[in-house]
């Protein structure tokens, strides 16, 4: 019996290492991006049925652990308010240092608001360079001003 979405993340981290899953080949084979899929079989996006029943074929997942990646997940993930992963550490490290010049600009060129994190989408890709390659990523989320009432 499983008890949270938690262990189903583990089984699912567990079926990729054993057989050699490429996230990418499970974004294909659901029809959606990498980034996105990634994040579903995190365990941070909820999957529907026709997604959850394929992502629980290529796990060998059980019919109890396909029905937990139809639930809607509690968001966040990270085990601690300061992340210890030194990947992670450097998103926190990039906000800390841009995060002020982000919120300008941003409210300099649209207004008073938001990046909605909802509708957003995300993509991240190898970018050749012949001093060391470089990673690209590119964040795109609604703009979402503040209403007046």
């Amino acid at each position: 019996m499983i008890s949270n979405r938690e262990e189903v993340t583990a089984q699912i981290l567990s079926q990729k290492v054993i057989k050699g899953i490429k996230w990418a080949d499970v974004a294909s084979a659901i029809g959606l991006s990498k980034e996105w899929t990634t994040a579903a079989c995190l365990g941070q996006m909820t999957l529907d049925k026709e997604q959850a029943t394929i992502v629980g074929e290529i796990f060998g997942l059980s019919d109890e652990a396909v029905a937990w990646l139809q639930i809607v997940p509690y968001k966040g993930s990270l085990p601690t308010a300061i992340p210890t992963d030194p990947l992670i550490y450097r998103w926190y490290e990039v906000v800390n240092v841009y995060g002020t010049t982000i919120k300008e600009l941003i409210h300099e060129e649209f207004g008073d608001g938001i990046m909605s994190a909802i509708d957003f989408s995300m993509d991240i890709q190898r970018e050749e360079d012949p001093k060391g390659d470089r990673v690209n990523v590119v964040l795109s989320g609604k703009f979402l001003p503040y209403k007046t009432f």
